[in-house]
């Protein structure tokens, strides 16, 4: 039997990554994706249940499997209600994870940010801060936060502000070394590629800031 694997947020862009990654990953049985609009994508392997995430725990008795993958996140452009916005990228993952540890899967692996800390003056800051604390208060056996610089690759929504914020990232690169290598920008078939391989080797770190992903 082949193992059965969790994604959330499989939608977006670094999702869709790993999704594919799965799904051609003989290892894995069956990949079960939670979202609240179908993907319109068929494939053997492929579970989807469509619902409301802001009441995960709805999906209960569906959310049993080997391995989480969370890739949820907004932006503040796209969500500038800092509520809805905390229910995005703080509500959804600590749901996901309690449903993790209630239903006795083992390993948990969510998409924060670089720069999180709850204590924070920065909203987004301390708002992944308060998600990745919240995560490891669960105690999941394996559980890996992955903390991404500015995240580049193709999308099929424009977003006028990372488009500039990549424009000037490729021009600084170069000066971006030592201490200072974590700000570069990152591709997201990078996180998608260590997401993966993370759940294969479990190392005994928790938490992988850009330059280590």
């Amino acid at each position: 039997m082949g193992k059965t694997a969790i994604i959330l947020g499989a939608t977006g862009l670094t999702g869709k990554l790993l999704l594919n990654r799965l799904l051609a990953d003989e290892s894995y049985e069956t990949v079960k994706v939670f979202s609240r609009r179908a993907m319109g994508l068929e494939h053997p392997k492929l579970d989807e249940y469509v619902g409301d995430l802001f009441k995960l725990e709805h999906f209960q008795s569906n959310f049993t499997g080997d391995e989480l993958f969370c890739c949820i996140g907004t932006t503040a452009k796209k969500t500038s209600d800092k509520a809805i916005y905390k229910q995005i990228d703080y509500g959804i993952p600590v749901a996901a994870a309690k449903l993790c540890k209630q239903n006795g899967i083992e390993n948990f692996t969510v998409v924060s940010a670089l720069g999180a800390n709850a204590k924070s003056s920065v909203f987004y800051n301390r708002t992944k801060g308060e998600m990745e604390e919240e995560v490891l208060k669960q105690k999941i056996q394996h559980t890996y936060i992955l903390r991404p610089s500015l995240i580049i690759g193709h999308r099929n929504e424009k977003r006028l502000g990372e488009a500039i914020a990549s424009c000037f990232m490729n021009l600084i690169q170069v000066f971006l070394v030592g201490r200072y290598r974590k700000y570069r920008a990152i591709e997201a078939e990078t996180i998608a590629s260590a997401m993966h391989q993370l759940n294969q080797t479990k190392p005994e770190d928790q938490i992988f800031e850009s330059d280590r992903i």
